[in-house]
């Protein structure tokens, strides 16, 4: 069902929140149902004989807006010439040319493949004289109201609050400007830049007040990462520090999300608190949860005036045996402990890792005790990994190479030609730009560090080179933060291996939420795959989905949780130390989360184990969580 965003009519069961809020189940319906939406109002206008203004944005939110609509026009007609474009932002100084410029985003992503008239194209130039940046942007604010103002603004939405670039402080006055960049916005867009040492430390932003002033608004999100974010901005109060809040003053403004986005709202977190819900099992199980988290009161030792005391009475009455419920969920989650003797035992297993250290990062304890059943492992690092490699742990291998050539038997002319090849790579690192594509040769090598290291993270396992496939998917090849889209040859890779594999069990990474896709995309390419394998055989793989390098999953969600003693946490994290290209400082760490990979590993498994242990279940060191699929 398409949306429309002049419908205002209330969402049941939302007393909580104060904008409009409409949530599907993942982001390629969030996309389309945006697309449609800028797609009527532009034939509507067109019909009345109107020009649309529309203010866009950048970034990876809006892309799935912008091939669909690259799609309806040439699948469907969607005529641009009618429209209007008022880009929202740019970095400052910024060349148009860059790579990480806006200029370039937008044009790549959408004018390029569309029919916008190239004088209808509005975007902030990062490359003019600081003495010209004032009068330009009161020139920009000038055109818009010129345009008759923004009919529609689309909006992504940063982990502060802000909305293009009005960081937390911004007035609701404000217009078009330039400004100076938090430490946070500068951290999440560091791996773009190739380090924050190379962010802009400005850009230019249209305003608060220029954004209030569209006739609709659509702000987007997607991403469990967005979660408290979007929670603030729907049902926290209007505020200068959470610049998104001042969409609840707009008649026609509107928050698309998915589910993970929205997974922080009241009425999904706490539906109870905001209608009487449907009570199933499934239902009773978080309230009991949420309860005893909530009250610090173990599962057991729960009754039944706390659930009365706590909006929970319609399910005493809808479960008169609270003692009984109590216990069955106590009971459930009991069952979900899952000892060395539940765990396959001597069969086939593909543990899928879309970096080559998500496989000892995410579930290095699985994969000791999978090792020690008996079990027949691969370990399938999906892509390469070279691009978050710094270009100084090449030099510094080059260097031991260059050092050990005697005891390697590197002499005479050999020796000379691979002084030659470094010399040359150490010159084009000298003279290397921020963010400019390493030449093949380099991101070869950086990816054998990554293999190499890969190898000697799972050797702490008890596996050798020998069960570990590097299958370097092609969607992942490009040098740049952007990949290509999931395609035939990623897919036809993925399906050639299970179909020599024959594997009883899959392991897949189910956290989506790492910054730049990589993980989504994987997830993707192994559903094509699996769904052209089951065409072919009859027999089909059990689907385990594991986290921890950017989420966890939640008590209520998970199916297995492994318990991990001491010295098991310890060898995990050994594994995860011969990463040492993404120790103490990696290249794209998530700016969310200061700290090491092996610490969120550590603190994550930890806490799963204090949790468990405060719903009064045993009492472990720590523990990894799973989730099992039928299909992805």
């Amino acid at each position: 069902m398409d949306h429309d965003l002049s419908q205002r009519s209330p969402v049941p069961g939302t007393l909580f929140e104060r904008t409009r809020v409409l949530i599907f189940e993942d982001p390629a319906e969030v996309a389309s149902q945006v697309a449609r939406c800028i797609a009527r109002l532009i034939r509507r206008r067109a019909d009345r004989g109107q020009l649309t203004v529309l203010g866009l944005p950048t970034g990876s939110t809006p892309i799935g807006v912008y091939k669909e609509l690259i799609r309806l026009h040439r699948e469907e007609g969607l005529d641009f010439s009618t429209v209007v474009t008022f880009n929202l932002d740019e970095y400052y100084p910024i060349s148009p040319d860059s790579l990480q410029s806006y200029h370039r985003f937008i044009h790549e992503n959408l004018f390029d493949h569309i029919n916008v008239p190239a004088h209808y194209i509005h975007v902030p130039r990062g490359d003019l004289p600081v003495a010209e940046l004032d009068a330009y942007c009161t020139a920009y604010e000038e055109r818009i109201r010129e345009c008759g103002g923004l009919d529609l603004v689309l909006l992504g939405i940063g982990r502060s609050g802000h909305i293009g670039f009005n960081e937390p402080g911004s007035r609701r006055s404000t217009r078009t400007r330039a400004v100076i960049l938090t430490e946070l916005t500068r951290k999440d867009a560091a791996s773009n830049f190739f380090g924050d040492a190379n962010v802009p430390r400005q850009a230019i932003t249209i305003g608060v007040g220029t954004i209030l002033d569209a006739r609709q608004i659509i702000l987007m999100a997607t991403g469990e990462h967005k979660a408290d974010i979007i929670q603030r901005s729907v049902e926290g109060p209007v505020s200068e520090e959470v610049v998104a809040s001042f969409l609840q003053e707009h008649p026609l403004a509107s928050i698309y999300v998915d589910r993970p986005a929205a997974s922080s709202l009241t009425r999904e977190k706490k539906p109870w608190l905001v209608c009487d819900p449907s009570w199933t099992y499934e239902m009773a199980k978080r309230a009991v949860l949420w309860l005893s988290e909530h009250l610090g009161k173990a599962l057991l030792r729960l009754e039944a005036a706390d659930f009365h005391h706590n909006h929970l009475h319609t399910l005493v009455y809808a479960w008169p045996d609270i003692d009984a419920l109590c216990m069955a969920v106590f009971e459930d989650l009991r069952k979900r402990i899952a000892y060395a003797d539940d765990l396959p035992s001597k069969k086939r297993v593909i543990l899928f890792s879309p970096h080559p250290d998500d496989d000892v990062i995410s579930m290095g304890g699985m994969l000791a005790k999978l090792v020690r059943n008996g079990n027949e492992v691969t370990v399938a690092y999906m892509t390469n990994g070279s691009v978050a490699v710094f270009d100084a742990d090449v030099a510094r291998y080059l260097g031991f190479i260059e050092m050990s050539c005697r005891e390697i038997g590197l002499a005479g002319e050999a020796a000379t030609a691979f002084q030659r090849h470094k010399a040359r790579i150490e010159r084009f690192f000298q003279a290397k730009k921020p963010g400019e594509v390493d030449p093949a040769e380099i991101q070869h090598l950086k990816a054998n560090i990554r293999y190499s290291e890969a190898i000697a993270g799972i050797e702490v396992m008890g596996l050798t080179a020998a069960h570990a496939r590097f299958l370097d998917l092609p969607f992942y090849q490009t040098g740049r933060i952007k990949k290509k889209p999931i395609g035939d040859a990623d897919i036809q890779i993925l399906l050639e291996l299970l179909q020599e594999q024959r594997p009883h069990h899959l392991f897949v990474a189910g956290d989506l939420s790492d910054p730049h896709g990589t993980h989504r995309m994987c997830y993707v390419a192994i559903q094509g795959a699996l769904a052209l394998y089951r065409m072919l055989r009859e027999d089909s793989p059990d689907i385990w989905l594991y986290r921890g390098a950017w989420q966890e999953w939640e008590i209520h969600k998970a199916h297995i949780f492994l318990p991990l003693s001491k010295a098991e946490m310890a060898r995990k994290i050994e594994a995860i130390f011969k990463h040492e290209s993404q120790k103490d400082r990696a290249m794209f760490p998530g700016a969310h989360d200061e700290r090491e990979f092996w610490q969120r590993a550590r603190d994550r498994n930890t806490a799963t184990a204090k949790a468990l242990n405060r719903l009064g279940l045993p009492e472990f060191y720590a523990a990894e969580a799973f989730v099992i699929a039928r299909e992805l």
